[in-house]
């Protein structure tokens, strides 16, 4: 196989790698970075014994992302306050890309998966993403199989255990969030409060470098308070819609450039989680404002 028909055949394949890194780093920059190094491995093998590529970069792709997770332990450890998953926005030119990227990369559920053990999050996305099979899975991994599939018995009900009892209409749940934007931006707190659950949850990420809680807040009044808190400090801002990791987003600009990526997740009628994510090292997927449609 000639270099231009291997670097034909990954390119095939990218956005699928692409998607497989950071379902398990959570970093976009950290998934291009696994990536690169899949293609280093691609380009120096003997093909010959190669059956289906597609797998093998996959799993290829996973046992990297796996070392680049555990390398993420230590700058995690120093992180100020919580840490979220990097927002994804898809690649409008490559509506094919946009598929391999929209299962299973909800912020909801990578905030899930950053609760597993690195070799849970690895063997459940070869598994429950990919339907890669358990004897190859145990290969990549270094494990048996029957060990993988505990690994993926545990994680599978991690997951599941975690999410809603019922499917949410995306619809409805849009439409939840602009009311819940509207009476933000208008500066009704009684609105905010009544569409949150009581017992909602906001985690924001600001890395040290923005203002963030540095824990959780939990509980409708308490999330309201430190809302109205941060669009007073910042009352440039302007609101925008967004297509972000598959769901839709809110973006707060400040001039031309991305502030808050702001995702909800909802159940029975109320918003139950606010993920924001302000670290500015985290945005630079998101579009600029000049860039929007109007």
């Amino acid at each position: 196989m000639t270099d231009d028909q291997l670097a034909a055949e990954f390119a095939e394949h990218r956005q699928v790698l692409i998607g497989a890194a950071y379902r398990v780093v959570g970093s976009v920059s950290d998934a291009e970075d696994v990536v690169q190094e899949a293609w280093l491995r691609w380009s120096a093998i003997d093909h010959a014994e190669i059956r289906d590529p597609r797998a093998y970069l996959i799993r290829i792709t996973t046992r990297l992302a796996l070392n680049k997770l555990r390398e993420q332990k230590a700058r995690r450890e120093q992180y100020v306050g919580p840490w979220l998953p990097e927002p994804l926005a898809a690649d409008d030119d490559d509506p094919a890309a946009a598929v391999e990227l929209a299962d299973s990369v909800s912020m909801a559920m990578l905030v899930v998966l950053e609760t597993l053990s690195p070799l849970e999050r690895a063997t459940f996305v070869l598994r429950e993403v990919f339907d890669l099979p358990y004897d190859e899975i145990a290969d990549t991994l270094g494990r048996s199989e029957a060990a993988v599939r505990q690994l993926a018995h545990r994680a599978r009900e991690h997951v599941h255990a975690r999410q809603p009892r019922h499917r949410v209409d995306k619809a409805r749940h849009d439409e939840l969030t602009m009311r819940f934007m509207q009476a933000a931006g208008s500066g009704d707190f009684d609105e905010v409060v009544a569409l949150l659950a009581p017992d909602a949850v906001l985690i924001s990420d600001g890395g040290g470098k923005k203002r963030a809680a540095l824990r959780p807040i939990e509980g409708a009044e308490k999330i309201a308070r430190w809302l109205f808190a941060v669009l007073a400090d910042n009352p440039g801002f302007e609101i925008r819609m967004a297509t972000l990791n598959d769901e839709l987003a809110y973006v707060a600009y400040f001039d031309d450039q991305p502030d808050t990526v702001t995702f909800m997740t909802s159940a029975d009628g109320r918003i139950t989680e606010l993920y924001l994510i302000r670290n500015p090292d985290k945005l630079g997927t998101v579009p600029l404002l000049h860039t929007l449609e109007p």
